[in-house]
């Protein structure tokens, strides 16, 4: 009898709430530590990215402007269907070389850890909010606003929980983003774009692409409609590389090489929130006694 060869699963990405599969038509197979492939990953294009980021500025507005009560609900959402989906999680990070007892952590912390920014939602502009003193007749005012579209070069050491933490406060703070998820291990990242799509977040807020950073960091970096960068990697050439590019629009280069993102105290903070957050100062006028009077 011949053995029987097994049907890998087509992992496509995901842009505007949708599963298209990448407009290059290219593909690449990982292999684990005991060289099994793991599946059919679309090797995304610059094409893609650049779609992805259409998707993500026209969603930006509605989201930015949604009741931050109602986006720590679909927070909460995208927990509770992470929770119902533990089992395949778990398969998937044992099948990219992860212990069982590990990957059963990673679920948890990860659902936890959405859980955490659903609560900082409603919270974190009270918080970093101010009201500053001034030597006029003004109230001023400085609060937190989202800052936009968002790129992120997810942890290429990290299938799940290191995307989640990137993803989390973005959104929280009402920005949207495209994100690439890891090289290596990419399972997860497209098993969690099908748990945002059943998960109430509109189309464009989250959009997670896969393939290789080499390829697409300088798009990532560059592109003029990109708000801010997320990169989380220790490469010195790739971090120039992004401060160079980023200076074209002045975009805000962030980098998070230095995390452990299962590290409970260091790793989940609501100044994670506030990185990608805009400070607005707002004047006004105090009117006083006498023009009151003058008024009437």
């Amino acid at each position: 009898m011949s053995t029987r060869v097994e049907v890998l699963k087509t992992y496509k990405i995901y842009i505007g709430g949708q599963f298209p599969r990448t407009e290059s038509g290219r593909y690449y197979s990982p292999k684990n530590k005991r060289g099994e492939s793991l599946a059919n990953v679309c090797l995304s294009s610059r094409k893609d990215f650049r779609d992805a980021v259409g998707a993500a500025r026209n969603a930006f507005g509605g989201w930015s402007g949604r009741a931050a009560f109602n986006r720590a609900q679909i927070l909460y959402r995208i927990a509770e269907m992470l929770e119902g989906r533990k089992a395949q999680f778990i398969d998937e990070l044992v099948k990219q070389n992860a212990s069982a007892k590990d990957a059963e952590r990673e679920v948890n912390l990860s659902i936890d850890r959405i859980i955490y920014y659903a609560g900082w939602c409603d919270k974190f502009q009270q918080v970093f909010s101010s009201v500053n003193p001034v030597a006029s007749s003004h109230f001023n005012f400085s609060v937190p606003e989202p800052t936009g579209v968002v790129s992120i070069i997810a942890p290429q050491n990290s299938s799940l929980i290191g995307l989640v933490s990137v993803i989390a406060p973005i959104i929280a703070g009402g920005n949207t983003c495209v994100v690439l998820a890891s090289e290596d291990q990419p399972l997860c990242a497209v098993t969690f774009a099908e748990v945002i799509n059943s998960s109430d977040v509109p189309g464009g807020v989250v959009n997670i692409l896969t393939g290789k950073p080499s390829e697409l960091i300088k798009y990532f970096a560059e592109h003029m409609d990109v708000n801010a960068i997320i990169y989380c990697e220790k490469d010195d050439a790739n971090k120039k590389l992004i401060q160079e590019k980023s200076a074209l629009n002045v975009k805000r280069a962030i980098f998070y090489d230095g995390v452990n993102w299962l590290d409970e105290e260091k790793s989940q903070s609501p100044y994670f929130i506030t990185d990608t957050q805009e400070i607005k100062t707002t004047w006004h006028p105090i009117e006083t006694v006498g023009s009151a009077k003058a008024g009437y």
